[in-house]
């Protein structure tokens, strides 16, 4: 069953295996339906400390409320398995994807098929059938609504109380090849290194660099920095800053439970692009993001930096939407969505009195 009020913005379509279910006017669980429990960036003050937030389960007993879910299949019919333990183990791998990129995201599900992940494709171009002849389309979760963004799905999807079982989110583009990355070794030193926010490197010589600190280096498993002594935003040893430390490129971040839970709250609903959010995600680590954000060079991916966004079919686009320009229609609306976001930080800063920034920004020099 599908359901279309008519607009192919407002169509969102959710399958798993040969089910399918139409979703309109879907919402996420609102950000206040669960307490944080962290006191990283918050004073000691009494009258900061947040009281009790209704989750809308006070009137039934509280041996029956059940406040997290999973994206696991369960059969129709048989007793439950009870399988909790074992979700508990797995990781997610969530993409935005795209009919014309299906080879290249077959290549990287067959990676992390092999491995304990659930895999959830968001459909951006709507295609959901032609991917069916592949051997693992049966498993993943397809969710399908035309012409958004991976941090649009995200937001409405991956709310962190569904996620809440899996040990690490993948959120991935698309554009991604993985002949060098291997989902387990990768996890095995993420953990080793106590790396919370984290990406593979990019291979210098293959990829689309953007950032030079996504660049591989050859000198062990990790690196945390990056050093820049011409040009303008410096980085020397001391800097404590991003993109200096502390940063990762939103192409292919790898989150821990925990951060994810914090990153999520801070996804705008309406900031589509993400734009922004790189240089503030070193706040939603237990500690120095210094120390617990970082790029693994060992396990190394190529991005092919592939224009996908703003590039449909003719027939797949509404008459309001500028075709011949929509890729540029895209990079101009992610500039003024990453200045839309910073003043938001800025203005959120200034009205809590109740927190306070754990990382100041000193000046920094060389040294």
């Amino acid at each position: 069953m599908k359901v279309s009020t008519g607009s192919s913005t407002d169509f969102v379509g959710i399958t798993r295996g040969t089910s399918e279910i139409g979703l309109s006017n879907l919402q996420a669980h609102q950000a206040d339906s669960w307490s944080h429990d962290t006191n990283l960036g918050t004073t000691g003050s009494n009258s900061c400390k947040s009281a009790c937030i209704s989750s809308g389960s006070e009137p039934l007993p509280k041996g029956i409320v059940c406040r997290t879910s999973d994206m696991e299949m369960v059969p129709l019919w048989g007793p439950p398995n009870g399988k909790e333990n074992n979700i508990l183990q797995k990781s997610l791998l969530a993409m935005p994807v795209g009919i014309k990129q299906k080879e290249i995201v077959n290549q990287i599900i067959i990676k992390f098929a092999s491995s304990d992940f659930t895999i959830i494709l968001f459909h951006y171009d709507g295609v959901v059938d032609e991917w069916k002849d592949l051997q693992w389309s049966g498993s993943a979760l397809h969710i399908s609504a035309i012409n958004q963004t991976k941090w649009w799905f995200a937001k409405r999807f991956l709310h962190p109380d569904i996620v809440a079982p899996y040990k690490y989110v993948f959120l991935w583009d698309e554009d991604l090849e993985v002949e060098n990355f291997h989902p387990e070794k990768y996890l095995t030193i993420v953990e080793r290194e106590g790396l919370e926010i984290s990406q593979p490197a990019l291979d210098p010589a293959k990829s689309r660099i953007h950032h030079q600190i996504t660049v591989r280096s050859r000198k062990g498993d990790v690196h945390r920095r990056m050093y820049k002594f011409n040009g303008g935003s410096k980085c020397y040893k001391n800097s404590s800053a991003p993109p200096c430390t502390g940063w990762v490129e939103l192409m292919a971040p790898v989150f821990s439970r925990a951060a994810w839970r914090c990153a999520w709250h801070m996804i705008q609903s309406d900031l589509i692009h993400a734009w922004g959010l790189d240089m503030k995600l070193g706040y939603c680590v237990q500690g120095d993001r210094s120390k617990h954000v970082g790029v693994v060079d060992s396990e190394y991916i190529v991005h092919k930096g592939l224009p996908t966004l703003g590039w449909f079919d003719h027939k797949t686009v509404s008459s309001e939407r500028p075709a011949a320009n929509g890729r540029y229609a895209v990079r101009q609306r992610s500039y003024v969505e990453s200045e839309i976001f910073r003043k938001r930080w800025q203005k959120a800063v200034s009205e809590d009195n109740c927190w306070s920034d754990p990382y100041p920004e000193p000046k920094t020099y060389p040294g």
